[in-house]
């Protein structure tokens, strides 16, 4: 039982008598007047034009599915068996107009033309399959590596019982095409193969800090990753991702790591490569004219409905292509002007003391 309070009755529960409780701090009301609205209204409608930016991105969409040679290929990864078996087939098209890089200086090679892949019906935000990866196998602990995070289920041992690295379903289904672009010119010449910069893809926080290879003394990648298997429809391990690269193989792979980012929507497309700008006729951009662009076609997309795609593309300061922001910020002008001249008018009619709104 705590003490009685040495008050009682109604006063018991009047507040302090103290500035805070009886609300008498120091307060600022600002007054709202013509004077001080009307240039607020007038200075944003211009001011939401400018936001918006008025040269769109160029952007070019392939959908190579089944075009060209590729709807062999379609049809061979229906069947699953043949699923380790090679594809490959070519799909030619004409860009109209050319992709220049005004915003990016000669001497700056990593050119602002982007060379994306996208997918469509690919449900990348299911709460299943987001799950289901070991981030602790990810980031490089070696306990991770052979005992994978039961998340994982049911990609997380092989049919001989090896721990599967990286395990989960969302490493499992990997996008595993790849791309080789070239360009014929203004006629069907000799093929010039578009340099794309396939490294420095990802962020920087994922590359060096997310994800990390497992290390054990001073032994190989390959020797550490020892007693694991690859993932069941990977095509190599993942200490072998990348032959050229050494420095690009295990978890620390761009491409894997680019998509193991999940997207939001069942409609999206990644980053594969970014335009090299250092050879003629690229030092500009992607020049106007022929293309064509070589895939190995491994990625099945029959079982989902999906359709792939090849994307080409700019940025402009305000990023890439968006219509949503650009309209949200015409609509907002337009509607501050129009409220802006709406008090303009009243002011003028009633004046500024309101004398006329007696009537």
């Amino acid at each position: 039982m705590g003490e009685a309070k040495g008050k009682s009755g109604p006063s018991a529960r009047r507040p302090d008598n103290s500035a805070f409780k009886q609300q008498r701090l120091p307060a600022w009301s600002p007054m709202l007047t013509a004077n001080t609205v009307l240039p607020f209204f007038y200075f944003m409608g211009p001011f939401c034009v400018l936001l918006s930016p008025f040269d769109s991105p160029l952007s070019f969409q392939l959908d190579y599915t089944k075009a060209g040679s590729c709807d062999e290929c379609f049809e061979m990864r229906k069947n699953v068996s043949k699923a380790a078996l090679n594809c490959f087939c070519k799909v030619e098209f004409r860009i109209e107009k050319a992709f220049k890089v005004t915003n990016a200086p000669l001497k700056q090679l990593r050119g602002d033309v982007f060379f994306y892949y996208g997918l469509q019906n690919f449900h990348q935000n299911l709460r299943r399959y987001m799950d289901s990866r070991d981030d602790g196998q990810m980031v490089g602990r070696t306990t991770n590596l052979k005992n994978p995070s039961t998340y994982c289920e049911p990609f997380i041992k092989d049919q001989k019982g090896l721990p599967i690295a990286p395990c989960g379903a969302v490493a499992n289904s990997v996008f595993n095409d790849s791309f080789t672009l070239s360009y014929h010119g203004g006629s069907s010449g000799p093929a010039v193969p578009v340099p794309l910069l396939r490294q420095g893809i990802t962020w920087y926080t994922d590359k060096n800090i997310k994800y990390r290879n497992p290390k054990d003394g001073n032994m190989t990648l390959a020797q550490v990753f020892q007693g694991t298997a690859q993932p069941r429809y990977w095509q190599k391990p993942a200490y072998e991702l990348d032959p050229r690269d050494p420095a690009n193989n295990g978890f620390i792979n761009d491409d894997l790591i680019v998509w193991m980012r999940e997207a939001a929507f069942p409609n999206f497309k990644k980053l594969y490569g970014v335009l090299y700008r250092a050879k003629k006729p690229f030092i500009k951009g992607l020049p106007a004219g022929n293309y064509s662009v070589d895939v190995s076609y491994n990625f099945p997309v029959q079982h989902f409905r999906g359709r792939k795609q090849v994307v080409l593309t700019t940025v402009t300061w305000f990023g890439g292509q968006n219509h949503f922001l650009p309209i949200a910020y015409l609509i907002t002008s337009c509607l501050t002007l129009l409220v802006a001249v709406v008090l303009t008018v009243a002011w003028c009619k009633f004046g500024k003391n309101g004398r006329n709104m007696e009537e």
